[in-house]
């Protein structure tokens, strides 16, 4: 029996959501993403002015003259939503955590792909696979997909962003728009991610908080990690200390969107101090750009 409580959170985020999505955001994941998959279809002769990068070439050879590809716009989508609810994501220095954050993006990306008839399917993770949800349409699935989220209790702290990326591959056959919600504190991840993004077209949302790249001057704190639950003091006020942490923060941005940019994985960063409509807006308007 899901509690009230959480039903009423559902209730909230798809009002939200479906206001934001029936006025701005169901086009520009049209304009995105419908028509992106191609599935083949036949072969022909070549004619003039075909794109040269669709010739068969083994049937070219065969034949003695040029063929090439012919390939057909897919009627749906798949998305797939790989969230990540490691305990990290308990945190949050402004009104929400980053894992509240996370759960309303997955609403507003999950009722534009069904407003535009495609499938969506859930991966909740930590350290370790904690749910699958098969892809599926309308709007009772996406709603399930929302409690799922919102009502799931996890059992693992840590996060595995390379095992849930191996067990999508498994999981999942069919080329599917891949949105991988986490922050991504986490390593190891690097070559799955690489063979993922082969079969699929992934879309890294990397939420954080500004503590977490900054530290401010408190004097003495005690910091956990979430995930380990390791505690050490801290003297905030030595300037050495604040300018280490925060050095060390931009290091591990820098490098986390390096790999993003050298295989090809599109990406968006959203913090919880800010809106997370506008950074959501700006990658889907950049990325029409490049597909026009």
């Amino acid at each position: 029996m899901i509690p009230k409580e959480i039903l009423k959170k559902v209730k909230r985020i798809e009002i939200t959501t479906r206001g934001l999505v029936n006025d701005i955001f169901s086009g520009e994941y049209h304009s995105v993403f419908k028509g992106r998959g191609m599935e083949f279809s036949e072969v022909r002769e070549y004619q003039l002015g075909d794109d040269i990068r669709t010739i068969d070439w083994n049937v070219t050879a065969r034949m003695g003259h040029p063929y090439v590809k012919i390939f057909e716009e897919e009627r749906e989508l798949t998305v797939m939503l790989l969230v990540d609810v490691s305990s990290s994501g308990n945190f949050g220095t402004y009104e929400r955590m980053k894992g509240e954050i996370a759960i309303e993006i997955c609403a507003l990306l999950a009722f534009s792909a069904i407003k535009n008839n495609d499938k969506v399917g859930l991966i909740i993770f930590t350290d370790g696979i904690e749910k699958f949800i098969p892809p599926k349409k309308g709007k009772s699935h996406v709603l399930r997909v929302l409690r799922e989220l919102l009502y799931h209790e996890p059992k693992g702290t840590g996060t595995d962003i390379g095992k849930t990326l191996e067990y999508l591959n498994k999981v999942t056959k069919r080329r599917s728009v891949v949105f991988l919600v986490s922050d991504f504190i986490n390593t190891g991840y690097e070559k799955a991610l690489q063979i993922a993004n082969r079969r699929h077209d992934i879309v890294a949302i990397t939420v954080t908080d500004p503590r977490e790249m900054k530290m401010p001057d408190v004097g003495f704190i005690e910091l956990e990690d979430a995930e380990t639950g390791d505690v050490i003091l801290v003297d905030t006020s030595y300037d050495e200390f604040r300018g280490q942490f925060a050095n060390q923060s931009n290091d591990d941005k820098v490098n986390r969107d390096k790999l993003f940019r050298s295989i090809n994985v599109d990406h968006i960063d959203v913090q919880t101090d800010k809106d997370y409509i506008e950074p959501l807006m700006r990658f889907f308007r950049m990325r029409a750009k490049r597909f026009r």
